[in-house]
């Protein structure tokens, strides 16, 4: 199956795998995201270039968990790039009908992520365990630990090297809250994949993302509608960006968010 195959069927995941039926979903939310800022090159001695990414995002809840899934498209450099990601998740609460937490963990489920970058060839397999916090005030807050198993093309079919299995610890979660009248939120997530060594033997390592948001309710303050278009920004801290020990990166982006 080609690179762009699996990325149309990630984008079909990212719509959240509607089925059985549309009539099923608890909830769903859809998004579209502009972002722009100035992003590190890995591999490039420490140059950058202003990039724009556009995201559709999707998540949506149902009968006994909810999935999440998005799909960026990036040009920075006039190269126009394709990464996307699905994750679903099955509550263990939901599928018994009983509370399955303790203390601060309000339940645990099983997840199943797929990763997919279609320049670099790249495709990772993230099955694991989610545990959904008891955080007050939270949308959702959730710390999900998985494998990180790799089913890249590697560079014998023009992609980068593939890589050794590994693992990932991911913490997202999502809170709004208001200032006078004003309706902000933070949300985004922060994860650690650990080391690993690619096809030659060289050793990969661990990286750290964080990519919180910061959002103004810019609907409800223009046109009375809460919850449709945000105004914001994005600050993305990556150390050993893409696996290169010599690129950390911390930028601050321009954000602007339509919910549909």
């Amino acid at each position: 199956m080609s690179r762009l195959a699996q990325l149309r069927l990630l984008s079909m995941a990212a719509l959240g795998l509607i089925a059985p039926c549309a009539q099923a979903l608890d909830w769903s939310s859809t998004e579209l995201q502009w972002q722009r800022g100035r992003l590190e090159l890995p591999y490039s001695d420490n140059a950058s270039a202003q990039t724009t990414v556009w995201t559709f995002q999707h998540a949506n809840g149902w009968k006994y968990g909810d999935n999440f899934g998005f799909i960026d498209f990036s040009r920075g450099r006039g190269d126009l790039d394709a990464y996307g990601e699905y994750y679903g998740h099955f509550s263990l609460g939901k599928i018994r009908g009983a509370t399955t937490g303790w203390g601060p963990v309000k339940d645990i489920g099983l997840l199943a992520g797929v990763n997919a970058a279609e320049e670099a060839k790249v495709l990772k397999y993230l099955p694991g365990l989610r545990l959904s916090l008891d955080a007050p005030g939270f949308a959702f807050l959730n710390l999900d630990i998985t494998a990180y198993l790799d089913d890249s093309r590697g560079v014998r079919h023009g992609g980068a090297p593939k890589e050794g299995d590994s693992w990932m610890v991911d913490l997202n979660g999502a809170r709004a809250f208001k200032i006078g009248k004003a309706g902000f939120s933070i949300e985004g997530h922060i994860e650690y994949v650990a080391a690993r060594r690619d096809e030659f033997g060289q050793r990969v390592p661990a990286h750290v993302l964080a990519q919180p948001q910061i959002r103004y309710d810019l609907g409800e303050r223009l046109w009375g509608r809460p919850n449709q278009v945000f105004v914001g920004v994005e600050y993305q801290y990556w150390r050993n960006k893409l696996g290169d020990a010599n690129t950390d990166e911390s930028a601050v982006q321009a954000l602007v968010v339509w919910r549909l």
